[in-house]
């Protein structure tokens, strides 16, 4: 196949829309079922590199969930703790026997399952059964991976009424290592972002406190490759292998660590006791479940909880989640990593790391206050590289 004819570009009025190869040569993608789009597509390549590369720096299969063109979470497959899969859904399934892909997804649906509503998938690893029925199950447009079982296909091809995107991409393919983009009809060039994200880029550990642990060592290259293939301007969180909350797109780079806090302190506050003891009534869905909770933690609680509103949700009226509860609860939160895709002029990211568990943090430095930087990491016996390269993606 040497072009596809899309249904249309990024909005419904922009046609005619394809994809094809500039020489003439065969594309790197079968479409085995369904019609994917422009954005899809978008989604499918930035997430194919993504998974690519968190595979080849840590031996694991990973997974990512992508909407509109940023990661909304990323994982690599390491188990399912019991909380992890209730808070994922997926505590009615057999997860104790998930397959490392199956959890990699799973982890990286499950971390902010607001945005991954919706998403598109790519998968470092074949897509085997385990996947595939956690796929099924959930609102998803497409799905990339570089190859699938006979029952992984026949359980996604039942999706949309067999219109689900399902793409196969071919694992050996090497891309030109120039790139080519065209804005306003003036074509742009560039060597592509062939960065490795290795122990040598996070060697330079600028704090006084240096004791960096090899899970640390570990997410930290994980954040980074995330950010590789994230909207700039970009900051990720990760914990345990995961990302747990995702700041993209933003103009100031305080805010960008606002918003990947903040949704790591909703992933951390939906493990709450209270949180997990909500009394959901049985025929609402999971993502109405996902809609609830994420305004009961925040600060329109009332939305879900005043009389006549939550009786459609709840079998009994829940108390409410004071600001000092939460607080109390997110003070539990340690060992978390953050990695920012350019440096951080001002320390007031590292007073907002702090509150949602930071320990560990990578960036570029280079800032003219580095040094003020450095000293509020100090203060909380943070550990923070410095990589010396920025990680811009647009």
């Amino acid at each position: 196949m040497k072009e596809f004819a899309l249904k249309y570009g990024c909005n419904p009025n922009q046609k005619p829309s394809r994809i094809y190869m500039n020489d003439g040569s065969e594309l790197p993608v079968k479409i085995l079922s369904g019609r994917p789009g422009y954005i899809n597509f978008l989604d499918a390549f930035n997430g194919w590199q993504l998974v690519k590369d968190l595979k080849k720096a840590t031996g694991l299969p990973a997974a990512t969930s992508f909407k509109h063109v940023s990661p909304a979470g990323a994982s690599i497959g390491l188990p399912l703790t019991e909380t992890l899969a209730k808070i994922y859904w997926v505590d009615d399934m057999d997860w104790k026997n998930f397959s490392p892909i199956a959890c990699a997804y799973a982890r990286a649906r499950g971390a902010d399952r607001m945005s991954s509503f919706g998403d598109f998938i790519s998968l470092s690893d074949v897509c085997d059964k385990d996947t595939a029925l956690l796929v099924k199950r959930e609102v998803s447009d497409g799905i990339i991976a570089p190859g699938y079982t006979d029952e992984a296909l026949e359980i996604l091809k039942q999706k949309k009424k067999g219109n689900y995107n399902i793409i196969e991409i071919d694992p050996d393919y090497v891309p030109a290592p120039l790139e080519h983009k065209e804005v306003y009809g003036v074509t742009f060039e560039q060597g592509r972002q062939e960065l490795p994200i290795d122990d040598e880029l996070i060697s330079n550990i600028v704090t006084k406190n240096k004791d960096l642990s090899d899970d640390a060592r570990r997410d930290l290259k994980i954040s980074l490759i995330i950010l590789k293939y994230t909207q700039s301007n970009s900051v990720c969180f990760v914990k345990d292998g995961q990302a747990i909350g995702i700041g993209a797109g933003q103009q100031s780079r305080v805010h960008c660590t606002r918003l990947a806090g903040q949704k790591a302190d909703n992933w951390f506050l939906r493990q709450s006791p209270k949180v997990l003891a909500l009394p959901f009534k049985d025929s609402i869905t999971r993502a109405e479940r996902d809609n609830a909770i994420d305004v009961y933690i925040g600060e329109e609680y009332m939305d879900v909880l005043e009389d006549g509103r939550w009786e459609l949700t709840f079998t009994e009226k829940p108390s409410v989640f004071t600001r000092e509860e939460k607080r109390e609860w997110l003070d539990k939160m340690d060992g978390v990593t953050l990695g920012s895709d350019a440096f951080f002029p001002f320390s007031d990211n590292i007073e907002r790391a702090h509150k949602s568990g930071v320990k560990y943090i990578a960036e570029p430095g280079g800032s003219v206050r580095d040094d003020l930087v450095i000293e509020a990491c100090d203060k909380y016996d943070m550990i923070m590289a410095f990589t010396g390269i920025r990680l811009f993606h647009h």
